[in-house]
């Protein structure tokens, strides 16, 4: 008798994509700043999901919001979702774009690293899983760092030398008050309360 075998199809396996995400952020909030910002945004969709080798794993986007600070929004659910296994690989503009922070940005690139996920630094051409990654972060984020304690000091010293001129510092509106020119002059019915 004839032995039949059967013989199963195989599934071709197709390479898994990875889920890419970039995070992007402004640090001021005004109309120059709003259009760098959807810019970045664009830019990031648009370039994810262009790339076959990856999935869209959307734009995290922190508006207004210092990179000296951890708290920020976006860049918390960004890592939550890292944590939860949504992401693989994280794009971002810049190092002062993700953090201003050394010791953050070191903490987050580490704790990121541990979970396998890769953040690549367009500007300063750096992927944070390559051996050298970490030393150039290093070296950048402490620029980074230095160059936002450096733009804080000479606002500050702008700041005092305006005040010990006599200058105004801004053309902020004062109740009773009102500019014509460079000068703050008394509006009378205001002044009267």
């Amino acid at each position: 008798m004839r032995k039949i075998n059967k013989i199963e199809p195989l599934m071709p396996t197709l390479p898994s994509r990875k889920k890419v995400a970039a995070y992007a952020r402004v640090s001021l909030e005004t109309e120059r700043l709003q259009h760098s910002l959807s810019a970045q945004i664009s830019y990031y969709s648009e370039l994810i999901q262009s790339n076959p080798e990856w999935e869209y794993a959307g734009v995290y986007a922190d508006d207004g919001i210092t990179g000296t600070k951890s708290t920020r929004a976006e860049f918390q659910r960004l890592l939550r979702d890292c944590e939860d296994g949504k992401i693989d690989i994280i794009l971002t503009k810049s190092i002062s774009r993700f953090a201003r922070n050394t010791v953050d940005l070191l903490e987050t690139v580490r704790h990121l690293k541990e979970l396998g996920i890769e953040v690549r630094f367009e500007k300063e051409r750096i992927n944070s899983l390559s051996g050298d990654g970490e030393v150039m972060l290093t070296l950048l984020a402490s620029f980074a760092q230095e160059e936002i304690v450096s733009l804080r000091n000479n606002v500050k010293w702008a700041t005092q030398k305006r005040f010990q001129q006599g200058l105004h510092n801004g053309r902020f509106q004062i109740y009773g008050y009102r500019w014509e020119g460079e000068q703050l002059v008394i509006h009378e019915e205001e002044a009267a309360i």
